[in-house]
């Protein structure tokens, strides 16, 4: 299968595949068949090779999986050894956590440089990296040539923020503003994370006594 072809369903539960992987891995588990996964994921044992399938499969009738050689596939599938550069706007609370969880894990990403608004964040090392001021960022980019953006500032200057970093090159966002890029800048890659509307749709759940 052409992995243009790939639905992003598929694509979406790689990450999990890789989580679930890593845990086996790490507690010496070399061996499991999909049904042993599949049990352990809450899916079907048929989801589970047709969503390897689309890759190409890697078991083995009557073995199963390796697990070591399997996470390290799915690695490669998803990139993560790539350092993709990345800059990060945004540094109060939310841009330091996600800095450190884009800085302390492979993801496929490197984070080249952070940048704010505020004076007084000017110069301080985050992940060991100093906070510029925005007003730096177009520079930056021209002599960087980021891929990425990782927004996380309010919505109320993202639309000139967006039309600038989208002229300068950027290809994807990981934005946690509650702006929609996507439907300003429909040729860019986004992934929005909503963590409020996550939380509002909970309390309905919880109060609802409903199961997703």
């Amino acid at each position: 299968m052409e992995k243009n072809n790939i639905s992003i369903s598929v694509i979406k539960r790689l990450p999990r595949y890789y989580r679930f992987l890593e845990n086996l891995k790490s507690n010496g588990i070399v061996r499991i068949s999909s049904k042993e996964l599949a049990e352990r994921m809450g899916l079907t044992a048929s989801q589970i090779r047709h969503d390897f399938n689309c890759f190409g499969g890697f078991g083995q009738q009557g073995y199963g999986y390796n697990v070591p050689e399997l996470y390290d596939k799915i690695g490669d599938i998803l990139c993560i050894n790539g350092e993709l550069k990345t800059i990060l706007i945004g540094a109060g609370n939310l841009g330091k956590a996600v800095a450190s969880k884009i800085s302390t894990r492979k993801s496929g990403f490197k984070l080249a440089g952070i940048f704010d608004k505020n004076e007084a964040m000017s110069g301080k090392i985050i992940e060991g990296i100093p906070v510029r001021h925005i007003d730096y960022l177009e520079n930056f980019c021209r002599d960087n040539s980021p891929v990425c953006a990782v927004i996380c500032i309010p919505s109320n200057d993202m639309k000139e923020l967006t039309d600038l970093l989208c002229k300068l090159g950027i290809k994807s966002f990981w934005n946690f503003s509650n702006y929609d890029i996507a439907m300003a800048h429909p040729e860019v890659l986004v992934r929005s994370v909503h963590l409020t509307d996550s939380l509002m749709t909970l309390s309905y759940l919880t109060n609802n006594g409903n199961e997703e």
